[in-house]
């Protein structure tokens, strides 16, 4: 018998009309855990080199981990995983809220989409069981009607929807997937992925209880870790106020990117931060399923009422594009909720537009209107143009670098991406740890990738306990390069094991509010098998070798672990806190020079990779690969 996991897997293919079940080995779950991992291994093993993103040859992978299901604190995250559109290597989302539990019940850890089919299907997983359904009435509608339709039809109590909208099907390849209205499994193009295969849904009503080894031990340390979260101040911060309680803090260090990355803040920040959004459109604080901190916000804008307003949307589509109304930006919220957009990648292709616009290098005639900075209602319509890939949207829609590309003339000088993804909301000039994180990320520009928040929050208590002590004053200092490497390479496996155990971040790299003991703890309890810190970190480092093994296979190497032309060359300005926000002015790089490099990426990859025990390229070694027992991938690499 299994604890933890329920062992099933389900493949479906979309081509046939056939849906088959297998069992899923317990030596591949204790090597990967769930997840993110679990998808990576099988994406490496069944989607090769040359296979379009977008064919039927592409497979589509669902996941969760073993702490799904269960009470453990914020235990809800899933994974949506293929090879993606934007990096042409490797792909996944993730996302919280309630689909990814209510999958869990359903039975499987494991659900692989494979083919394509004639007409819109959407899946339906009960029990141990996956039936294909007609979804034709569905093609069109967007992510709140399908998910409205869908719940009604396959009424119960606990019925859990994700859906794409008109983005998805359209192909777009900045399209996220939406789960429970208002989570999006936003990253990498995962939705475009769903459309490429006519797969506009997929429901959840489950019944099956997760098997737990040792239910007391498990429940008191679910009472002790839920103790610990609540008391730890960063938890408590966005407990208050919501992942918008960055904005001030991001604000006087010039970590609030703002119109395509001029600039490091905007003087209008303040009047988007979480006490703002609390006395003006808040209707009250929500959390996902089996979570204390509450960080979700429920606000109303107008008559509408919907989960949102979460930092990294309220840059993008706020400071980014020189917005600076709180209304606004939830409306943008809304409507890429709806249509089923990354308001991430949606918010930079849209900022890059409009400094193009700015320059001359697009124009009125090429858009059909004008795209200024702070223009809401050109915002709205660029943003449906995407989505439906109607005129100059139809190249925006395929990211900012490949439209970089299209449009030339410069072009390229403007766009903000990693491997063909669009940068998250954090400033690579001011936060150096942030700046190689998202230079080495394997799906791409990703600050959840390694998540190195260390130094922008100066946790000075989790740092000495992680670093020797005499590291800590530099290596918080977030402006600093020293330690960097140490930090990313450290957190990026934590963040591993927490996609692949299926819980939300903010009780781990973000706050380090638990420590990899504390969910050794809870996996030896729930699964009976015994874990440590120190083997969990283990899996980790295996999964991140094994997804940077993936790409290196797609062609991958240290030219691609670079960051945008902006960031490396030009000094970042930004509003000075001292006047208020009213006087303009420009940092140095750390040197204290006006002179590129303004991140050292050099310096830190040369490090990173040292302790990664990687080559100066950034290839894994065969002793390192050895060392992670994944012997398999020496052999598909010498191959290549």
């Amino acid at each position: 018998m299994l604890y933890g996991w329920h062992g099933k897997a389900a493949r479906v293919n979309l081509t046939k009309g056939k849906v088959t079940y297998f069992d899923l080995p317990k030596s591949l779950l204790l090597t990967y855990l769930g997840g993110r991992g679990l998808a990576s291994r099988y994406l490496f093993d069944e989607v090769p080199l040359g296979v379009d993103p977008l064919s039927p040859d592409n497979k589509l992978m669902f996941s969760v981990g073993p702490l799904l299901g269960t009470i453990w604190p914020t235990a809800s995250r899933y994974t949506v995983a293929a090879k993606s559109p934007l990096t042409n290597a490797l792909g996944y989302a993730h996302a919280g809220g309630f689909w990814g539990a209510e999958f869990k019940k359903t039975g499987f850890d494991l659900v692989i989409v494979e083919g394509k089919s004639e007409t819109p299907v959407y899946l339906l997983a009960t029990d141990e069981k996956i039936e294909i359904m007609d979804a034709k009435s569905l093609w069109g509608k967007d992510t709140w009607e399908v998910t409205d339709i869908l719940i009604e039809k396959h009424k119960s109590s606990h019925t859990r929807v994700l859906a794409i909208g008109p983005a998805g099907e359209n192909l777009v390849k900045i399209a996220a997937v939406i789960n429970d209205k208002g989570r999006a499994a936003a990253r990498t193009g995962m939705a475009a992925v769903m459309g490429s295969k006519k797969l506009k849904a997929f429901v959840a009503v489950g019944s099956k209880k997760t098997q737990i080894f040792d239910e007391e031990k498990f429940r008191q340390k679910v009472k002790s870790s839920v103790k610990i979260l609540l008391s730890n101040v960063g938890v408590q911060e966005y407990g208050t106020f919501g992942t918008s309680i960055l904005v001030g803090f991001k604000m006087l260090r010039g970590d609030l990117p703002a119109k395509n990355h001029i600039y490091g803040n905007a003087p209008f920040g303040m009047d988007l931060t979480g006490e703002k959004i609390r006395d003006t459109i808040l209707v009250r604080p929500q959390s996902c399923q089996s979570c204390p901190i509450h960080c979700a916000r429920v606000v109303k804008v107008d008559d509408t009422i919907f989960e949102g307003m979460e930092y990294e949307t309220i840059d993008a589509m706020g400071p980014m594009l020189w917005v600076d109304n709180l209304r606004d930006i939830a409306k943008f919220n809304i409507e890429a909720n709806k249509l089923g957009l990354d308001t991430i990648s949606l918010g930079v292709t849209i900022s890059f537009a409009m400094e193009l616009y700015e320059r001359g290098i697009i124009t009125k005639e090429d858009l059909g209107y004008a795209l200024m900075w702070g223009d809401s209602e050109a915002v709205l319509r660029v943003m449906n143009d995407i989505a439906y890939r109607k005129g100059f949207g139809n190249i925006l829609a395929e990211g900012s670098h490949i439209a970089a590309k299209r449009i030339g003339k410069g072009a390229e000088k403007y766009e903000l991406t990693v491997k063909g993804v669009e940068l998250p909301r954090q400033e690579p000039r001011a936060t150096k740890g942030f700046g190689l994180a998202h230079a080495v990320s394997n799906r791409g520009a990703d600050h959840l990738y390694a998540l190195p928040t260390l130094a922008v929050a100066h946790n000075e208590k989790a740092a000495k306990i992680l670093f020797p002590e005499e590291w800590v004053g530099e290596l918080l200092d977030p402006k600093n390069p020293k330690y960097k490497p140490e930090m990313v390479y450290l957190s990026e496996h934590f963040c591993a094991v927490s996609d692949s155990i299926g819980v939300c971040k903010f009780s781990t790299a973000e706050t380090w509010g638990l420590l990899p003991k504390d969910f050794a703890e809870g996996l030896t309890y729930l699964t009976g098998e015994e874990f440590t810190g120190e083997s969990l970190m283990k899996i980790g480092e295996r999964i991140v070798n094994l997804e940077r093994s993936y790409n290196v296979l797609h062609g991958y190497s240290r030219k691609d672990d670079s960051l945008p032309y902006r960031v490396l060359n030009e000094p970042l300005k930004m509003f000075d806190p001292k006047s208020d926000y009213t006087q303009e002015i420009t940092l140095p790089n750390f040197s204290g020079e006006f002179k590129p490099p303004y991140v050292e990426l050099d310096e830190l990859l040369d490090r990173y990779y040292e302790l990664r025990g990687w080559t100066k390229n950034g290839t894994p070694t065969e002793e390192k690969l050895k060392e992670l027992g994944l012997d398999f991938v020496i052999k598909r690499l010498k191959q290549k």
